[in-house]
């Protein structure tokens, strides 16, 4: 399982904007395969990041993903909404594995 972990640097004064994109993957990014774990905007401390993190099984999956991503409808509306509203400043992608598991007390 890898975690997709996407910092963005958002423009402060929109971050409704944002706040859209966001739900709006929330529908699209579970209906064309990847585990959502969520959208996260500012609220305290920097007004500029968010975040967004998602489960893929492996980097093939996370390829076909992408190309289910970019040919759904609604989710084509959402990259050309955060094209055309410029809300997003920079986008940084990072592939991680899980290194703290099993969780808990192991007694």
């Amino acid at each position: 399982m890898l975690t997709c972990v996407i910092r963005y640097h958002i423009d402060p004064n929109r971050r409704e904007a944002f706040a859209q994109y966001a739900r709006t993957w929330g529908q699209c990014i579970p209906r064309c395969g990847a585990d959502l774990v969520g959208y996260y905007a500012p609220h305290e401390g920097s007004a500029t990041l968010a975040y967004g993190i998602y489960n893929v099984d492996s980097l093939a999956a996370y390829e076909a993903y992408r190309k289910r991503l970019a040919e759904d409808p609604l989710g084509r509306q959402n990259y050309d909404f955060a094209r055309s509203e410029r809300f997003i400043l920079r986008e940084d992608r990072t592939f991680l594995t899980l290194a703290s598991a099993p969780h808990g007390d192991p007694a």
